[in-house]
């Protein structure tokens, strides 16, 4: 079984598993509590506190835990408008955002606020240009991802948040899929918020972490409790905390060579299909993208087809962001990149991790012309019938 769906999510490493299982076990206490069982509770969130903080260089009071990168997302949009609700109404963000950035500001509109979406060019990367034209006096934040889910293009965040912070506005970004693959340090960045998410960086699934820069304005989402500094009640999910500092600890002193590895790796694999497979096209950009992530689109074939032809082979990929599988509507990201419906349907993305090998590459490059042929040979004989059956 070969698994080229690392963007979707990854396998937790068996040291996560390990500092966990105490704290299902024997470490059981509430933080909340002063006893000796809370202590030991609240002991493990604060230590993984300073885990998080390491990795992304903040104060450790600057990171809040979060049950992963989508309500991260929605703290910070939500958060921050409902709290600069008297300073303005209008907030940027671009066409290739995730879902849980799209929909959020979606429901914000419909409460009155006004949200501008920058178009972005034919490999995903948004223009300074355009950001400075979309700024408002009204303008309370602007959300832009680190890098794309999909096509991984990275977009240059320390420039525009440059742009940003000159004028006094709050600068958002969602680094959940740069995580692991990119260096994080949110003050070369220049960001006020950050999303992070576990279970891209072989952690558990069900925990995330807001970065939250000091003195940034920011209403709680859920009430009801003291919890991480009365920005999020509810009691901590204290073994997935955990489990999620030593991931991040482990994430960043295996950066480097993991970044080399999924390099090479995809290089060898974008290659391949382009030389194995005729009809092809790159979504992802050739520079500026994440080192595991390449999205192709394959002429005349479906992705829907694609992927459960490589599935039956024991290869698992997506045709786009995890939170779309099952959809067949076209990735908006595809869309916003120049692509018509067609075209987007067509697409594959494989998205490599440091467990994967060359072995596991070369079978790919074997199976998969063969995948397309079958594919494309289909979509020939259904055309066929409809032609016939309309005549």
């Amino acid at each position: 079984m070969i698994y080229l769906d690392y963007n979707a999510t990854t396998p937790l490493r068996p040291e996560v598993l390990e500092a966990m299982l105490p704290y299902l076990q024997m470490y059981f206490g509430n933080p909340s509590s002063v006893h000796w069982a809370g202590r030991q509770a609240k002991h493990g969130v604060e230590e993984a506190r300073e885990q998080i903080a390491a990795f992304i260089h903040c104060r450790p009071a600057e990171v809040l835990f979060t049950s992963g990168g989508t309500e991260s997302n929605n703290l910070a949009l939500t958060g921050v408008r409902n709290a600069l609700r008297h300073k303005g109404h209008h907030i940027i963000t671009t066409a290739i955002e995730h879902s849980s950035i799209l929909e959020p500001l979606d429901a914000l509109a419909t409460e009155g606020a006004t949200v501008t979406i920058l178009s972005v060019n034919s490999e995903g990367r948004v223009s300074a240009d355009d950001l400075v034209t979309a700024l408002r006096p009204e303008t309370v934040l602007v959300s832009i991802s680190l890098a794309n889910h999909e096509i991984g293009t990275i977009q240059p965040i320390a420039a525009l948040s440059r742009i940003v912070r000159e004028r006094g506005i709050c600068f958002h970004v969602d680094a959940v899929q740069a995580a692991g693959k990119l260096p994080l340090d949110v003050n070369s960045l220049g960001v006020d918020l950050l999303s992070l998410s576990a279970h891209k960086i072989s952690g558990p699934k069900g925990i995330g972490a807001l970065y939250v820069r000091k003195g940034t304005a920011l209403t709680p989402l859920l009430r009801g409790g003291p919890q991480e500094r009365e920005k999020r009640a509810g009691t901590e999910n204290v073994a997935a905390i955990v489990g999620f500092g030593v991931a991040a600890t482990l994430a960043a002193q295996d950066l480097e060579t993991s970044a080399a590895h999924c390099c090479h790796l995809t290089q060898q694999l974008c290659e391949g299909i382009v030389q194995r497979v005729p009809g092809t096209f790159l979504n992802s950009p050739p520079h500026c993208r994440l080192p595991n992530t390449l999205n192709v689109g394959f002429s005349d074939a479906t992705g829907e087809g694609l992927m459960m032809g490589l599935d039956l082979a024991g290869i698992a990929v997506s045709t786009g962001s995890a939170c779309a599988a099952g959809s067949l509507e076209p990735s908006h990201v595809l869309l916003a990149l120049g692509r018509n419906a067609q075209e987007a349907k067509s697409a594959l993305r494989f998205s490599i991790g440091k467990e994967t090998t060359e072995q596991e590459i070369d079978r790919v490059l074997e199976v998969l012309p063969q995948v397309v042929e079958r594919v494309r040979r289909a979509a020939i004989r259904i055309a066929d019938c409809g032609l016939r059956n309309a005549e």
